[in-house]
């Protein structure tokens, strides 16, 4: 089960603010989020191909007795990429589509399964020797116990690295309860000379462990010593003990698109593993049609 389909997940959203209630349809979580003109849409983040029919009907059910805008399911598949065309799409009877992604459709795994010589093999040169090269310069990896000195630590990071790479963060708060509320989260920190210049945030599980959130410093002083590609081997290892048999790195830029948001990041975690396959499609079912397509040419134009 993914950590996304877990009950401590799902008070999490609650508690932090980001889902206003989270529904049980049969075995699946419906997360209920506030989207536009006060209107609430269903997002689910699901661990495999669209269920049966029944089930279907079931959510379009919640999702017409809730008076939401619509019901979105993402897809969640760990298949390899066998053809050009990647992980297919199964009829759903709903639109592929989306209203936002929270699963990026294509990421970057390690085979756990393989010993920790046939992981290190696989990757480019370059990233084996930044790992060497961070191990060199005498930084060290530890795992935090969440105190308010390393999580204030973390944030900081965050903000250095939101604001060099231009992307949105949350609060202190949200990355507090994120790592109190699931229990399969953990905090590790890279250090030189005690000072923290690398960090992220992982899940521990016994099928996938994910790299969640990453961070790192500005300071060009520290930014030569390679401290993110040692944080994601000890993450790694670490995953390997705790007999998850997938390490996800957690989104790269769809093959081919140069232009992509990702493209930096893709790079990183393509110095760690060859191993790029398409995980996720998404899926809408659209209750109030008309306000939808307001709301969605509205969308365009502040773009």
């Amino acid at each position: 089960m993914s950590i996304w389909q877990t009950k401590s997940w799902g008070k999490f959203l609650v508690s932090s603010g980001q889902a206003e209630e989270v529904f049980n349809v049969d075995w699946i979580q419906v997360e209920k989020r506030r989207v536009a003109m006060w209107e609430y849409g269903l997002f689910v983040l699901w661990v495999a191909e669209p269920p049966s029919s029944l089930i279907r009907e079931n959510l379009e059910q919640l999702c017409k007795q809730k008076n939401c805008l619509f019901i979105q399911v993402e897809t969640l598949n760990y298949i390899p990429l066998l053809t050009k065309e990647g992980l297919g799409v199964v009829e759903w009877g709903w639109k592929q589509d989306y209203y936002k992604k929270f699963i990026t459709p294509y990421t970057a795994v390690i085979d756990l399964t393989q010993s920790e010589d046939e992981i290190l093999a696989a990757m480019k040169p370059k990233g084996r020797y930044n790992i060497k090269l961070a191990r060199k310069k005498w930084v060290e990896v530890m795992q935090s116990d969440n105190s308010e000195r390393d999580i204030k630590a973390y944030y900081n990071l965050m903000q250095e690295t939101t604001s060099r790479d231009s992307f949105a963060g949350n609060s202190i708060e949200y990355y507090k309860k994120f790592l109190t509320q699931n229990k399969s989260s953990k905090l590790l920190l890279a250090k030189q000379d005690n000072v923290v210049i690398a960090a992220g945030i992982f899940i521990f599980d016994t099928e996938v462990s994910i790299y969640y959130y990453g961070a790192s410093t500005s300071q060009k002083e520290y930014r030569n010593l390679m401290a993110p590609y040692l944080l994601q081997w000890e993450a790694i290892s670490i995953a390997k003990n705790s007999w998850s048999k997938l390490y996800d790195f957690l989104g790269v830029a769809t093959p081919g698109d140069k232009n992509s948001s990702l493209a930096w990041v893709t790079s990183f975690k393509k110095k760690l593993t060859p191993d790029i396959r398409k995980v996720s499609n998404s899926y809408i079912y659209v209750n109030k049609k008309l306000k939808y397509s307001f709301i969605q040419i509205l969308r365009k134009i502040k773009k």
